[in-house]
């Protein structure tokens, strides 16, 4: 969908959202709305960091020369995209302890998230580099360039603008993998909806204004990285030009 459309489907889901919330059984839970979505931004932003931080490192891991750095970045990558995010957050939450190293739900919660997103997202970070035309490295290595200077001053700049898009997709699924860190008790949105529903039995508000909540949320995170991914082509562009 272009922009502009994304930007207009984020304002009716806000308007008709919140006309709905306003008029449901649950209109003076605001503050009960608003921390869960608090927590469930702060995983989103805390685990989309440590995913990049734990992609960008594997991907050129995988590229190395030295073979014991392929082999740990694709055992990570693999291990991780290979078993269920569910399980994951439980090992990290339950089995880490017994081994003498016991995490808080939060953390155990963003520790799991991040790491499974950021195996695909090394997955991502390898072929944007490889998609780098080979032309690229050749001036680089004619300009007397070291290789970690060519990395982060011709490759890694034209890679960001091939990588954006898939990473724009990882960033909601990330997002809507946070509903399963409800399993070690935080109360997101997903898990506060649960509750509501538990005690209050109104399933069909509790969960529309969930699903509000949840769309107005992915539409910006969309909106967001269609913004960055124009902004470093526009600035890719001029580079190319001078």
């Amino acid at each position: 969908m272009p922009l502009r459309g994304l930007i207009i489907l984020l304002i009716a889901d806000v308007v008709i959202g919140s006309a709905y919330f306003f008029s449901s059984p649950f209109a003076g839970a605001v503050q009960v709305f608003r921390e869960a979505a608090a927590t469930t931004l702060w995983i989103t932003g805390l685990s989309a960091v440590l995913a990049v931080v734990f992609a960008f490192p594997s991907a050129l891991g995988k590229l190395s020369p030295w073979w014991p750095l392929r082999w740990f970045a694709n055992a990570y990558i693999e291990v991780f995209r290979g078993t269920s995010a569910l399980v994951q957050i439980f090992w990290i939450y339950f089995v880490l302890p017994q081994l003498g190293l016991e995490l808080p739900s939060l953390m155990a919660g963003v520790l799991a998230i991040s790491l499974n997103v950021g195996a695909y997202g090394a997955i991502v970070v390898e072929g944007a580099i490889k998609a780098v035309p080979r032309g690229q490295r050749e001036a680089a290595t004619s300009l007397n360039m070291s290789g970690f200077q060519s990395m982060r001053r011709i490759i890694i700049p034209q890679a960001l603008v091939l990588m954006l898009p898939p990473w724009g997709n990882l960033m909601i699924q990330l997002f809507k993998m946070t509903s399963l860190v409800y399993v070690v008790g935080i109360a997101e949105l997903t898990y506060t909806a649960y509750q509501l529903n538990q005690t209050t039995y109104q399933a069909i508000p509790v969960y529309s204004i969930i699903l509000f909540l949840y769309l107005a949320i992915g539409l910006s995170i969309t909106i967001a990285m269609r913004l960055l991914e124009n902004k470093l082509s526009r600035g890719l562009a001029r580079g190319r030009i001078v």
